[in-house]
Formats: structure tokens, sequence, C-alpha cells
């Protein structure tokens, strides 16, 4: 059983990692971690096997905790297990979904347009996060849940780095619109297509971007 102390620690970590303040590879020192989130080391060891769990770090014996390498190949390979997997809850939302449920989805919807409105694009990634996991419960659709659950732990270091990409943060925008909207007007056939279509364009922003570092090096 988790607590609200662990869960904060384990959010928080996740962030900065998320964000890349925790680079790739790091070593993570308990004592060092527990300093920086003004908590107990049993709090932070706690947090790194929650992350542990969901890819997002790796444990060595006798060597302890590292921030998890994915390299660009392996996630553009996620990206493409993932858009047949959302592609499905997309469809499987437009047809279940509620009407709470669907004015849950257009809620989040309306904060990431008011975060990219005033520049925030990781309060925008935070929402796109939010947005998909909304998709994904209203699908009931169990098992493609829990598939997703595990390649999207490793994938928050590249949300965050697709959405830097110029030009493409309001293009994303106009992807999620068209997700659900068409979730909204229950169109299982739309909504599977617009999924795929905005998974698609994410591995197209991560190739760029993968290609503009090596120009840059």
């Amino acid at each position: 059983m988790t607590s609200p102390a662990v869960d904060d620690a384990y959010e928080r970590l996740r962030s900065l990692i998320y964000t890349g303040e925790l680079m790739p590879n790091e070593r993570l020192v308990e004592a060092d971690l527990a300093q920086r989130l003004q908590v107990s080391r049993a709090i932070v060891r706690t947090a790194l096997v929650r992350l542990g769990q969901d890819g997002i770090v790796v444990h060595t014996p006798h060597r302890g905790a590292r921030v998890r390498v994915v390299t660009d190949a392996e996630a553009v390979e996620i990206l493409q297990a993932r858009a047949v997997l959302e592609a499905l809850t997309a469809r499987q939302a437009a047809a279940r979904a509620t009407a709470r449920e669907i004015t849950a989805v257009r809620r989040v919807l309306t904060g990431m347009e008011r975060k990219l409105a005033e520049g925030d694009l990781l309060g925008y990634s935070e929402g796109n996060a939010a947005l998909h996991a909304a998709i994904i419960a209203a699908a009931r659709h169990e098992t493609a849940a829990r598939l997703i659950a595990g390649l999207r732990g490793q994938m928050v270091r590249f949300q965050f780095r697709t959405i830097l990409v110029p030009g493409r943060a309001p293009d994303s925008l106009a992807e999620h619109t068209a997700i659900v909207d068409a979730i909204a007007g229950r169109d299982p056939d739309a909504a599977e297509n617009a999924m795929r279509h905005h998974l698609s364009h994410v591995e197209a922003a991560l190739s760029r971007r993968r290609l503009s570092h090596f120009g840059e090096s």
C-alpha cells in the first residue's frame, strides 16, 4: 500500500526525469534525493521502486538506481506499439464513453489550450498525458490499458522533447481536438483514425528532433 508522501515523491521524481533535470543513466542517490525533496530515505526508496516498475528507473545490484536510458529507436518502436493500442481505446471510447466522461475529456482539452496560450509547454505536456489517460479510462478495455501503462512509463522524457519541436505544439492541439471531437460525436472510425494520425505525427516529430541533434553534433 502506498501513501500520500510516497505518491508525492514519486510524482516529483517522475517530473524531474520528465524534464531532464535528472538525466538518462544518472545515478539516483537516496540520500541526495531525500534532501532535495525534503522527505525520508524510506519514502525515496519506495518511490524509486515504483519508478522501476514503470520502466523509468533501473535497479542494479550493489550499484543502486539509475535513470533508465531509452534510445530514440526504442522510443519510436514504443510509439508504434502505442498507436495500435491507443487507436483501439479511442475507438472504444467513442462507443462507450458516458456524457460525464466526454465532458471531463473536453475540460482537459480546454486546460491544454490554456497552457499552450500561456506558453507553458510542460503544463501542456502534462495535460496531454491526462487527456490520453481519460480516453483510455473511458474505453473500459483493461488489457489495452495495462499494456499502454507499461509503454507510457518509458516515454515520459520523449513526450516533453517532442513538444519542443518548432511548430509542434499547435499541431498537437489540433490533433487532440480532432480526437476529442470524434469521441464526442460517437464516431469510432474517426476516433481511431484521429488517434493513429496523432501518434504518427508524434513519431515524426521525435524523428525530426533526433535528426536535428545529429546535425548539431
